[in-house]
């Protein structure tokens, strides 16, 4: 299965840095203006159960949360979606005060292994740039000046 992980390492406390991704506003906050996202709905924040409706570009994605430990990570799992499977886990690590915040997501390409071998590359290169916003804002909000 393809995997994708990112790490950055953010000059704030965990506590705060996992508080930032339970902001009602933190999707629309994270999301970079290409590919276009917008919530559509949402039941619950990022705990266990929590669901949420996305529309992201022609792709309406939906996503439940299915793991949850307060300042150490949460996972949410594609529902329905452009990805034949899709696992994204928010990990949240402190180090010597900072944190280490990594995005490990493994996914499946509709299509099987061929297709999956011929074109994750892509979805990387998407996931890559996708991420250094993620991260730079992520960064901007939790660091202090």
């Amino acid at each position: 299965m393809p995997t994708f992980v990112k790490s950055v390492l953010i000059d704030a406390p965990a506590r705060d840095v996992f508080g930032f991704h339970e902001r009602d506003d933190a999707f629309a906050l994270l999301s970079p203006s290409f590919p276009p996202a917008r919530e559509i709905s949402r039941t619950g924040g990022i705990q266990t159960g929590a669901q949420v409706i996305l529309q992201v570009g022609p792709f309406r994605w939906i996503a439940r949360h299915t793991a949850y430990e307060q300042d150490r990570l949460f996972v949410d799992e594609q529902v329905r979606g452009p990805f034949r499977s899709w696992v994204h886990r928010h990990e949240f690590e402190a180090v010597d005060g900072k944190t280490k915040l990594t995005d490990r997501i493994e996914y499946q390409l509709p299509g099987g292994t061929v297709v999956n071998l011929l074109l994750g590359w892509l979805v990387n290169a998407g996931l890559a740039n996708m991420f250094r916003h993620r991260h730079r804002v992520t960064r901007e909000f939790c660091e202090q000046p």
